[in-house]
């Protein structure tokens, strides 16, 4: 983050800020009250590979005004390059966090994305595990191009401080950054598949697995069409690897 005092690294290209759950959430805050739309990124490893595919995508993750690291692929080569990080910075987590402090705050959410009747499942159970919870709105994601303008219109009338986008890497971040100045919202963020395990669609893998870096395992597992996303994961690995031989060579 520029000016922020927080330091931003580079992995393979693109900018990683290195906040703690805690500075991520306290930054958000500030935010919100600031107004101004932003964007927050939540970036694994997946990301950067199709970031290097695709500039648009790389120049949204960026200029995004908050990237945080959400996957052990990325603390992995921060330490591998010296640079570390403090800490896994997982989208779903945040989202959980954001709601619990936005029970306490008044904070207004809309979710949007998934398919039909996924965004109010998590709502229903957003709201139940955080009992005041402002959710202003829901909408599936199962939407055309021709649709964009009402559904930027429906985002904006309810006039939420946070919007969670749950469209998948790239459709999401695409989405946010095209729609940012109109959606008037002081904080837009992609979260992939976090609505459907919200919404007890979709299972997160055991604590245990997660601690370990081992939650593309469990959802390989759990649905084998991931195999895609976790093809990412090998690939991700030998950029790293080939980026390190290309600093050596030419420090020497």
């Amino acid at each position: 983050m520029v000016g922020s005092g927080i330091a931003r690294i580079q992995i393979l290209g693109v900018g990683i800020d290195d906040v703690d759950t805690e500075t991520a959430l306290d930054i958000i805050d500030g935010f919100i009250r600031t107004r101004k739309p932003r964007i927050v990124v939540t970036a694994d490893s997946s990301g950067i590979v199709l970031a290097h595919k695709d500039p648009e995508l790389m120049e949204i993750m960026n200029s995004a005004d908050l990237v945080t690291p959400d996957s052990f692929g990325i603390l992995w080569a921060a330490r591998r390059q010296g640079t570390p990080l403090k800490e896994r910075v997982s989208g779903i987590d945040m989202v959980n966090l954001l709601c619990e402090r936005g029970a306490q705050s008044g904070y207004r959410i809309f979710l949007l994305g998934a398919a039909p009747g996924v965004a109010d499942a998590a709502a229903e159970n957003l709201r139940r595990q955080h009992p005041g919870l402002n959710i202003v709105g829901t909408h599936h994601g199962f939407f055309r191009d021709e649709d964009n303008p009402g559904v930027v219109e429906q985002v904006r009338s309810r006039k939420p401080d946070i919007l969670f986008v749950a469209l998948g890497i790239p459709k999401q971040e695409k989405w946010i950054a095209r729609h940012k100045e109109e959606l008037e919202v002081p904080v837009s963020m992609g979260v992939g598949g976090s609505l459907d395990v919200i919404a007890g669609k979709v299972p997160r893998a055991p604590k245990w697995m997660q601690d370990h870096g081992l939650e593309w395992a469990f959802r390989l597992y759990s649905n084998p069409r991931k195999i895609g996303k976790v093809l990412t994961l090998p690939r991700f690995v030998y950029m790293v690897l080939r980026s390190g031989k290309r600093r050596v060579r030419r420090a020497v």
